[in-house]
Parts: C-alpha cells; structure tokens; sequence
C-alpha cells in the first residue's frame, strides 16, 4: 500500500544519485536523463556551482519571510528584468502560481475579465491556470471552471482576432505548446496577437514556463520572434530543482500589485532564490547560448538522418532544446522500451516523444540517446 495519493502515473524507477545527465536507480541501473525533471534541470542534476550557491545560503537563514529586504531577490530580479526587456518581478513558488499572479494582474490593470487562450495549451492544474488550460482532460471531475476563458485554435489568426475585443484582459500563450506536443508558434499570429492586443488595449502574457530560461538557445523564447509581452511567466529551470517561480512586468502595471493585492509566504525563498541567482548567471552568458544553440541543431540533425526511414515518425519538430518527434501510433510503449535500454525521455500527449535534455548535454550523450532511439523504431519495422 502507497500512503501518497495516486495523482501520478509513476515509473518503475526510484533514483538513487543523479549527477549531470545521469541518473542511478537505487536498483543499481543507470539512465540517460533527457527528461530534465519535465524541463527544469537545465543545467544538469547536481550542478556544482548551484550547489555551492545553495549552501552557501543554506549556512545564513533560510527564511524570514517577505516583510524584510532582499538584497537577492533584488539581484535576482534585475537579471531577469534585464533578460526580458521588462522591470518588475514578483517571485513564486512553481509555474501555476506564477500564471496565477499573472491572470489576477492583467485583470486588476485592465479591469476586464476575459482572457483568451489556445487549445492544446497547458498553464497549470489550480483552479484560474486549469481554467485557463486548453485541455479538457485537465479539468474532467472538477465541477465548473473559473469562468471568462475563451480557447482558441493555436496559430490560427481569424480565430485569434475574432476573440479579442473590449472585453479582453490579456491573451497568454505559449510560444512553443510543450504540454500539448511540441507546436511552435508561428510570427503572423504573434503579430495578429500583438495588433489586436494594441487595439483593445489588452495585455499580452506569454507563458514561459518550459520555454524559458535558456530552454531554447534564448534566454526567453519570445526573443526568437518580434514581439514584446506585457507579462512573461517563468519557473522550472530557474531554480535548477529548486522550487521557484516568476512573474515579470511592465513598469507600468506596478501600481496594480500595491502592498496587500498579492503574495506569498514562500514566494522568493532565499535559498530558492539564491540557485535561481546562480542559474541565470551560468545560462544568460552568451557563450552558453550559443553553445545550446549549437547543440539543439546537432541534436535536431542527428534525430532527422537516425529515423529518416522510419514508418512510424510523421515529424520531427520543436525550437531548441525542446523537440518533439511525432509518431503514428501511442508512444507509451516507446517510452518503456527506451528505459529498458537506459534513456529517459517524455510524452507530450499520445502520440508524440517529448525530449528536454538539460543544456549541458554533451555530444556524445546526444549521440547515445539518438542511437537507442534509432534502434527502438529500428526493430518496430521489422516487427
């Protein structure tokens, strides 16, 4: 008997140690890490210059809450800041809640309700980021959902300018949908978003909870299209395991989040806060970028000549670090048969295989994982 609640489809695999790509089962096996943590260890498991940064904040306090000063979080947040083109951070635990503060924000600015998102998009399981969630086997069992959501096709522009008018707070999408299999946005709906946003003065939140952080050889993924949002949100590889979230603004919504509108009791923890400090100083140097870069496209060609002759594979596509290699049929069994052979990797719905790999990711684990990809769909088509 299990005393947790059954909210997770867990894999019969219970890590022992885990240093950069690799993870050691307390079995004794060892695995090729390309899921990340679902994209939050960029930098790897265990990375040194984290870790040092951790402790040495574990040995000065851990808590005292959000009434004292914080000479980190403000450094944190300048570099964020910075990165983004923005100014404003409010610090989180995890993704929803920073989507969270995001909706509560573009509503209280605006004064209006409606907020337009994608179908097939994912912002989070509470109850405003599961209403704002394009799935509707997320909120199956749930009751009614918060209301004054409106989805809409991803990159589909009529739909997209048919859905925003004086009633609409914000649009918040995703720039690549990881949740809902790997599709990337295209420039001519950013543009069709950002036209109708200036019209009906509407705030443009992009989600760039998986997306960001380095995730896709930017420090944000927006920065890959012209476009500026209002409000990005961010969380999972920030902290590099640790959890933390952010929600980051123009200058001028500042004055909507005045001293009692919103908080947090572990909101910008300082040892949470301190492996995000360290994160964004490795991942924001451009030598690190490039060299992300770089690798994606390796791993990307490498993908496309190992399984240009498989049946199975109908695409393969994604922006980064961030790929997805769509199958004809349910990739569940793929999946199992890959940890058999050592590898680790994601789904991103029913039929598509979702590979993070952190972005130290070497050449030569790139091309491990590629050939026992390769050797899976290898012996499906002799089946």
């Amino acid at each position: 008997m299990s005393y947790l609640f059954p909210t997770y489809a867990r894999w019969g695999i219970e890590p022992d140690t885990a240093i950069g790509m690799k993870v050691t089962s307390t079995a004794g096996k060892e695995y090729l890490d390309f899921t990340s943590g679902i994209g939050v260890l960029n930098l790897g498991h265990c990375h040194e210059t984290v870790k040092m940064a951790v402790t040495e904040q574990l040995n000065k306090y851990w808590h005292v809450s959000n009434m004292f000063q914080s000479s980190i979080q403000e450094r944190t947040a300048k570099m964020l800041a910075d990165a983004s083109g923005l100014s404003q951070v409010f610090f989180a635990n995890s993704g929803a809640e920073a989507n969270e503060a995001a909706i509560k924000l573009a509503r209280k600015a605006t004064g209006k309700s409606k907020i337009v998102t994608c179908q097939q998009s994912f912002h989070g399981r509470t109850f405003a980021t599961m209403a704002a969630t394009g799935q509707e086997k997320i909120k199956s069992g749930f009751g009614p959902m918060l209301e004054c959501f409106e989805y809409v096709p991803f990159n589909d522009d009529d739909a997209m300018m048919a859905a925003i008018d004086e009633s609409t707070a914000a649009v918040m999408i995703e720039i690549v949908q990881g949740e809902g299999g790997i599709h990337v946005i295209h420039q001519s709906y950013l543009d069709t978003i950002q036209s109708h946003c200036k019209k009906y003065g509407t705030l443009l939140i992009i989600d760039e909870i998986q997306t960001g952080i380095g995730r896709t050889g930017k420090p944000f993924a927006f920065q890959h299209y012209n476009v500026q949002p209002d409000i990005i949100t961010s969380a999972k590889g920030l902290g590099n395991g640790l959890p933390i979230g952010a929600m980051i603004g123009r200058e001028k919504l500042s004055e909507h989040f005045n001293p009692g509108s919103h908080g947090s009791t572990f909101g910008g923890n300082p040892v949470s806060v301190s492996a995000a400090e360290a994160v964004l100083t490795e991942i924001f140097n451009p030598v690190f970028l490039k060299e992300t870069v770089n690798k994606a496209e390796y791993l990307k060609n490498a993908l496309a000549n190992a399984l240009k002759d498989a049946e199975e594979v109908k695409e393969i596509r994604g922006l980064g670090m961030m790929i997805g290699i769509e199958c004809e049929q349910d990739v569940q069994e793929f999946l199992a048969e890959l940890q058999e052979e050592g590898i680790l990797v994601l789904s991103a719905g029913p039929k598509v295989i979702r590979l993070l790999p952190s972005l130290t990711v070497t050449e030569s684990e790139i091309d491990r994982a590629v050939r026992k990809i390769e050797k899976i769909f290898s012996i499906k088509q002799t089946i």
